[in-house]
């Protein structure tokens, strides 16, 4: 090997990288083979071609896991809390007002007969504008306090009115479905 050095030295750079292939290719088996790109040498065996890329672009595992969809159970009455002497059970705060820029509103159309006519004209449009709020536990000691500030603040035009929750106004805050009572009154 020696001999070959000086010799290889004063070629050029193709003959030098021919030469030192031939002489690496004589030397050591095919595992350990050179390639020339340029002026450095580079092993041709690719050991990573063989291995998994161990997660590399796998981004699955930061997204938080889905839960699978539940059927949407049917809206059924709670216990209505009827109160003791000094908290009161289950209390519905109504406020309606009328003619309010805020949403969302119920419009009713007021009509009108005509003296002489058979037709029914359009008198006025009413938009009515209502809000519910369901408190429970209020202690009787803070019940007057709270209507007093309720009522010292509520705007005009505003109507206010406190009940106790009943199952009536439970059901009136469902929408109705004449087609699925038909089928249940045909069933029963």
């Amino acid at each position: 090997m020696n001999a070959a050095l000086p010799k290889a030295l004063c070629l050029k750079k193709g003959a030098l990288l021919k030469q030192v292939l031939v002489l690496s290719r004589a030397a050591t088996p095919r595992e350990n083979c050179l390639c020339a790109a340029g002026d450095v040498l580079v092993s041709c065996h690719r050991h990573y071609k063989s291995h998994p890329a161990h997660g590399i672009g796998r981004f699955k595992y930061l997204l938080p896991k889905e839960v699978p969809k539940r059927k949407k159970d049917k809206v059924q009455m709670k216990e209505i809390n009827v109160g003791t002497e000094h908290e009161y059970g289950d209390l519905n705060i109504q406020m309606t007002s009328y003619d309010i820029y805020a949403m969302p509103t119920k419009t009713d159309e007021v009509l009108f007969l005509e003296e002489r006519g058979s037709k029914m004209q359009l008198d006025a449009v009413l938009t009515t504008h209502q809000r519910v709020v369901q408190i429970s536990g209020l202690s009787a000691t803070f019940a007057p306090i709270l209507l007093e500030i309720i009522q010292s603040n509520q705007p005009e035009g505003v109507h206010l009115s406190v009940a106790e929750h009943t199952e009536a106004h439970f059901k009136s805050r469902l929408k109705s479905r004449p087609e699925l009572e038909e089928l249940l009154a045909q069933m029963n």
